[in-house]
C-alpha cells in the first residue's frame, strides 16, 4: 500500500482548503429511504481522520430519518480547482453527546437559534412563518443568554468502507485508486477511468 487512505484525503482536503473559492468542505451525502430510493444533498464535512467523515444536521430531518433506517451513506467531495474529487462509502453512527455539544457551541448565535426554529425538510406554507419563529426562539433565549443544543441536533460520521480518490488527466484518462477496508487496515487497487 502507497499511501494511508486518512493521510492522502488530509492532504488532499489541506489543497482544496488553500485553493477552492467557495466551501472546500461541501460535500455531497446519499442516503436512501427502507425502500431503497435514494436521496442526495450538500452538507458540510466538518471532521475527518482515521474515525471517519464528520457532518451535522437536524436528526429529525429527512436525511436524519433516513440514516435512522438505513444506516449506510456515500460521500462525494469535488474540488473543481485542483480536477481531483473523493468519494467515500459504509456504515453511519451518530458522534457522542460530547461531540454534538461541543460543535453546537462553536457556531454562530444566529445558527444556533436556526436550529430551534427550524423544522428542517418539513412543509413550510409561508417563509413567514418560519421569520416568526426565528423571532420567538430570540425572545426565549433573550439578547445574551445561552443557546443549548436541541435534542434533535446532532452529528454523524460516515465510517469508510471504501474511499476513491479521483484525478483528471487529459482525453478522460483519469487516475482512480480505491482504498479498500480490510481487516488488517486498508487495500489498495486501481479502477479504469
Amino acid at each position: 500500500m502507497a499511501d494511508d487512505p486518512c493521510a492522502l484525503f488530509a492532504a488532499w482536503f489541506a489543497e482544496a482548503q488553500a485553493s477552492e473559492l467557495n466551501d472546500p468542505d461541501a460535500m455531497a451525502l446519499a442516503t436512501a429511504t427502507p425502500d431503497a430510493r435514494p436521496s442526495v444533498r450538500m452538507v458540510l464535512l466538518k471532521d475527518h481522520g482515521p474515525e471517519g467523515f464528520t457532518w451535522y444536521t437536524n436528526g429529525e430531518s429527512r436525511k436524519g430519518g433516513e440514516l435512522a433506517s438505513n444506516a449506510h451513506a456515500a460521500i462525494c467531495l469535488h474540488w473543481k480547482s485542483l480536477r481531483r474529487q473523493v468519494r467515500a462509502e459504509g456504515p453511519v453512527e451518530e458522534v457522542s453527546t460530547a461531540e454534538a455539544d461541543a460543535y453546537f457551541a462553536s457556531r454562530s448565535r444566529d445558527s444556533r437559534i436556526g436550529a430551534w426554529a427550524s423544522d428542517q425538510s418539513r412543509t413550510l406554507d409561508a417563509r413567514a412563518i418560519f421569520e416568526q419563529r426565528v423571532e420567538e426562539a430570540k425572545f426565549r433565549f433573550g439578547d445574551t443568554g445561552e443557546v443549548p443544543r436541541p435534542a434533535h441536533w446532532t452529528g454523524f460520521r460516515l465510517i469508510p468502507q471504501a474511499i476513491e480518490f479521483w484525478e483528471d488527466r487529459p482525453f478522460r484518462l483519469h487516475h482512480r485508486r480505491l482504498f479498500t477496508r480490510t481487516d488488517d487496515g486498508w487495500a489498495e487497487g486501481l479502477l479504469y477511468p
